[in-house]
């Protein structure tokens, strides 16, 4: 027997496949099916949408300021979802993608788009850790790519972009827009308020921020490109299940606490850091000697400059950096893990040169997520880690 239940939360619908009850019913569901819309009045099968799903996705869209926000299962899916929907077989444009992104990012260019799907995918690369706009605009003029893919804040050497140039210009060559802004999160930058067409996050990390899902989001303002991201998700496969949602959820209430937190703690640790005998660089947007500070200040304002920082063990030689750094990592053991990871409540870190050594060649870099415990405690993890190198 139903009863109405006058709760306070998100209900979760873990159906698979949605009770259309009679034939005329069914036949309107797969009609407005057709149209594609992000909210249906009947829902028909999860792996298109479901309502648990789509409260969430309404969560984001008020974090965001967009128009429509589409859960899928990983980051990964969301770039995936973001890319796919300006491929057109034959008729497809090249692609233009920043050099600095995400690590995974670059494979899947290279294993997926290049290797199977036989795209043609151009990068552009920084130089010295700052961007050169003469050359981004050659780019654009004589590649005429259908679409330009950066970050707000590169991984690990924290580039900020200056993201309005880089709009400008692309806007200027009929470039449609994407970014990942993982890093920057909609706390300190909301892309499509100054003119991005499409921006992903990998949800995994600081809209979930408890390291206990994964999940990616592609957000947007366009209802056209909200029609072919939903239908490419639908048919792709890429669907978010109603339980992470939901969870997913009840973890966006705090995001906007959560992420002030990092970023002051992350802040702190940082001019700590600079001013440790065995630290050799701090890489932080937030400290003076950041060689992108002055684009951090104009991008975020005063609201703060993310939680993530990287520093570099000094050492005699590189074998001696590489054998601090180890040192380091074992003394923080129980209190700072090594976790391929990021944007978690608690800290934890990743040596660069085991993960980027190919390109980022640095045995005593580390790239620390900074967490939200008391700031004093974190100091005192590391201080005495430090200590016994």
């Amino acid at each position: 027997m139903k009863k109405n239940i006058n709760a306070s939360h998100t209900p979760l619908y873990r159906e698979a496949g949605f009770n259309l009850k009679d034939s005329k019913t069914t036949q309107e569901a797969f009609a407005a099916e057709l149209d594609h819309p992000h909210e249906p009045e009947n829902y028909i099968y999860s792996r298109y949408r479901n309502p648990t799903t789509v409260a969430v996705e309404q969560q984001i869209m008020e974090l965001e300021g967009c128009k429509w926000a589409l859960l899928v299962e990983t980051g990964m899916a969301a770039i995936d979802v973001a890319v796919s929907v300006f491929q057109k077989g034959k008729d497809t444009r090249p692609w233009l993608f920043f050099h600095e992104i995400y690590g995974g990012t670059n494979s899947f260019i290279d294993t997926v788009l290049i290797k199977r799907r036989n795209l043609d995918v151009h990068r552009f690369y920084a130089n010295e850790g700052l961007y050169d706009f003469e050359e981004l605009e050659r780019m654009l003029k004589e590649i005429k790519p259908e679409f330009l893919y950066f970050e707000a804040v590169s991984n690990p050497m924290l580039i900020v972009a200056d993201v309005k140039r880089i709009m400008e210009l692309a806007k200027q060559y009929d470039c449609k827009i994407i970014v990942d802004n993982t890093f920057g999160t909609p706390y300190l930058w909301k892309p499509l308020v100054d003119g991005a067409d499409l921006v992903i996050h990998s949800a995994t990390k600081y809209m979930s921020g408890h390291g206990n899902i994964t999940a990616g989001v592609i957000c947007g303002n366009d209802e056209e490109l909200m029609k072919e991201a939903i239908e490419y998700r639908k048919w792709a496969g890429h669907f978010l299940s109603p339980d992470d949602a939901y969870r997913l959820g009840s973890q966006l209430k705090s995001f906007d606490l959560r992420f002030k937190q990092h970023c002051d703690n992350a802040l702190a640790l940082a001019e700590y850091l600079e001013n440790h005998p065995m630290i050799e660089e701090v890489l932080y947007p937030g400290l003076e000697s950041h060689p992108t500070r002055k684009e951090a200040l104009a991008l975020f304002g005063d609201k703060g400059f993310g939680g993530m920082v990287t520093f570099d063990i000094k050492g005699d030689s590189d074998e001696d950096k590489r054998e601090k750094c180890n040192r380091f990592i074992a003394a923080l053991e129980d209190h700072i893990p090594l976790v391929p990871t990021l944007g978690e409540v608690d800290t934890i870190l990743l040596p660069v040169e085991p993960v980027w050594g190919a390109k980022y060649p640095l045995p005593g870099t580390i790239r620390l997520s900074v967490g939200i415990e008391n700031i004093e405690k974190l100091k005192g993890w590391i201080g005495d880690a430090l200590e016994e190198l």
